[in-house]
């Protein structure tokens, strides 16, 4: 058996060509961040201009997360098998066809299909780049290059956002927000045919489609269930027990493929029996929970709850952004340097928690400058956490598992975003319906609603109001229930950032080693 070697060590790229090779992969990283963050600010429009709910809401979110959920150990599998540059490409062009699908949707229903598609190429991207600049370089040179990552995802998470507010108010409206990640798509698949050479080892191909599909399918009934529960059907009903069940039954299954009948399992279950990996992985789900289900919010809170247009709502992210690029760049720089990494992952989500806990008590007259403090507080938490956790699980894991590693670290993060977007989506929904609930009431008795904004409620059937032909009392009542809920979901992360301090804090430091593979 032969020993992989990186293509820096054996001599045959330079530093400047892995800056190269790694400007296509960063290209290929902007268009997975800016395929999020550049709808951000347009969902309130979007939701509202087809008639959506705030379930249709959280599940434009959702489907992208859960596409990328499903596919993205698939894609990390498919890497330690065919040409890591063939499979970067396909997911850009399979990212292009959901955008442009999209683009042109009709419906709530095409527009979540078309992000479910765009979702299955952002895994791709997700999981590859990280793979392939593990394959060129060792963890201990690799914490540079990961900040230039999360520079990268700094920058698409900070003009996503901006980007995304001046299409929505510009004559393009919101479906120009699914044209401008096109052409860096274009760019990035150029890029990358010109200046990524890695060497393609052959070998049999078994890939685990059926574990793959039974794991996203018990995730989405789960999921499902926790959406619509306690609006489309009870609690306690029959469907929800159906649900529940099935959602039990395919993961029970895909746990059994997983451990005796795949051959090259998607989730090789085996990597648990490292406490590292085990921890990490424990870890990135409570953040996938925590900084997705929270922060996709945050838009709907600027625009509903304090009247601000998408472009406003933009530049109010600035705050959490910028403290994210600062803390990426400088954790990955002083990583490289020392090899010690465990005390920015320990000091990254003590700032992710306080910042968590101080929003978790803001309303809809809580001062920006103050919010806006909060939100520098979880960007500089997250910068340090997220590539670092990724890195922590490279640096004890062979050569020959960095891709299903890898993977298994980012499947896991997206699937505690998934679960969060969802649940802390519903907790959302209720809590805004309950508010407004209990403010019709007192207008009513008060005697400040006319007929007509009687008859408005009647046929808002759970949709989502255009707030500006709401009356006075109403638009001020739906801005309050909205702000007094925001604060309310932070709270409820605010317990899942804690486990994942508790996972980083009995994970084993082990130095950052020199070779890419162990040796």
């Amino acid at each position: 058996m032969t020993t992989t070697v990186t293509a820096e060590q054996s001599g045959q790229m330079s530093h400047r060509e892995v800056l190269e090779a790694l400007s296509g992969l960063l290209l290929a990283m902007f268009v997975a961040m800016l395929s999020s963050t550049v709808v951000t600010n347009a969902l309130p429009r979007i939701v509202t201009d087809l008639h959506g709910s705030q379930t249709g809401y959280t599940w434009v979110v959702v489907a992208t997360m859960l596409a990328m959920t499903a596919t993205t150990p698939v894609w990390g599998k498919l890497a330690d098998l065919f040409s890591k540059k063939m499979l970067v490409q396909i997911a850009l062009v399979i990212y292009t066809i959901g955008s442009l699908i999209a683009a042109f949707a009709p419906s709530m229903g095409i527009l979540i299909t078309a992000r479910a598609v765009q979702g299955l190429g952002v895994g791709g991207l997700t999981a590859l780049v990280q793979v392939v600049i593990a394959t060129m370089v060792s963890p201990r040179e690799r914490g540079r290059y990961s900040g230039y990552i999360g520079a990268v995802f700094a920058v698409a998470t900070v003009s996503g956002p901006l980007i995304g507010g001046l299409i929505v108010d510009s004559p393009l409206g919101w479906r120009g927000c699914f044209f401008v990640g096109l052409p860096f798509a274009v760019a990035a698949f150029v890029v990358l045919q010109r200046t990524l050479h890695l060497p393609v080892v052959k070998r049999d191909v078994s890939v685990d489609y059926l574990g793959a599909g039974l794991i996203v399918g018990g995730v989405s009934a789960l999921l499902i269930w926790v959406s619509l529960a306690g609006s489309d059907f009870a609690w306690a009903s029959t469907t929800s027990y159906l649900l529940v069940a099935l959602g039990a039954v395919l993961i029970i299954a895909a746990l059994v493929v997983e451990a005796k009948i795949a051959p090259e399992p998607v989730i090789p279950l085996r990597l648990f029996r490292d406490r590292t990996t085990s921890l990490a992985t424990v870890a990135s789900v409570m953040i996938g929970v925590a900084m997705f289900g929270a922060t996709v919010y945050l838009s709907q809170y600027f625009q509903y709850s304090r009247g601000m247009s998408p472009t406003e709502a933009g530049l109010m992210s600035i705050a959490m952004v910028g403290g994210l690029m600062v803390s990426s760049l400088v954790s990955g720089r002083i990583i490289t340097r020392t090899g010690v990494w465990k005390r920015w992952l320990l000091g990254g989500m003590t700032l992710v928690l306080t910042g968590f806990a101080l929003l978790g008590t803001i309303d809809a007259t809580t001062s920006l400058w103050v919010i806006g403090g909060f939100m520098l507080l979880v960007g500089l938490g997250m910068g340090a956490t997220m590539q670092n956790l990724v890195l922590a699980v490279q640096n004890n894991t062979p050569l020959a598992d960095m891709g299903a590693a890898s993977s298994v670290v980012a499947f896991f993060r997206t699937l505690g975003g998934s679960i969060g977007v969802a649940a802390l989506g519903t907790i959302l929904s209720h809590q805004v319906r309950d508010n407004v609930t209990e403010g019709v009431k007192q207008l009513a008795a008060d005697g400040r609603l006319s007929q007509a904004d009687l008859a408005s409620l009647e046929h808002s059937t759970g949709q989502i109001p255009d707030l500006d032909s709401l009356s006075p009392a109403l638009r001020t009542l739906y801005e309050t229930a909205f702000g007094d809920a925001f604060g309310h979901i932070f709270a409820v992360a605010t317990p899942f950032a804690i486990a994942a301090m508790i996972c980083i804090f009995f994970i084993r430091e082990v130095p950052l080693r020199t070779t890419v593979d162990h040796s």
